[in-house]
């Protein structure tokens, strides 16, 4: 059946409010981030007594958004890629990310999910009946219950096991 992994169904999906709870809690965890390396860039800055990285970010709109896409990108990449598909909000919320068979995400998955949050609009994605974004789509990654999950594979471990001679 599924040596390495697990299949994933509906019924160890994390539920949209589980979904969105993920969203808050890493929203405000790279809201933080940010206010640190912008504490830093500052201390920097009056340390070198030359202002130019934050004048660039007061003046210039872009680069605004180039600031808050990189601190997006230094939150979700590092955490995922290194925590087993995990973020803040997903280890408060007890989910994570896996792929289509239950196995953990690799680095690949895990860029394309990050950059797949710039996409315009992408965070409605998640009011479609199927509660999955298109990060997660693109991606072909999941985000699941793990008590859920863990009772799901064990299950199918087990059912695996029946009929087989002990080594």
């Amino acid at each position: 059946m599924y040596q390495n992994g697990t299949h994933v169904s509906a019924d160890v999906l994390a539920s949209k409010g589980t979904r969105f709870a993920n969203f808050i809690i890493d929203y405000i965890a790279i809201i933080i981030l940010s206010f640190v390396v912008g504490l830093i860039l500052g201390i920097i800055s009056e340390l070198l007594d030359s202002y130019v990285l934050l004048d660039l970010l007061d003046s210039n709109i872009v680069f605004e958004y180039l600031f808050g896409m990189l601190m997006w990108l230094i939150y979700y990449i590092p955490f995922e890629a290194f925590t087993k598909g995990r973020t803040l909000g997903k280890y408060i919320t007890k989910t994570k990310v896996v792929t289509h068979n239950g196995m953990e995400p690799n680095i690949d998955s895990i860029l394309v999910r990050t950059l797949c949050r710039f996409i315009p609009f992408e965070q409605f994605s998640f009011l479609g009946e199927d509660g999955k974004g298109w990060h997660d789509s693109i991606s072909k990654t999941y985000v699941v219950d793990i008590n859920k999950f863990e009772s799901k594979r064990d299950t199918e471990l087990s059912l695996e096991q029946i009929g087989k001679l002990p080594e």
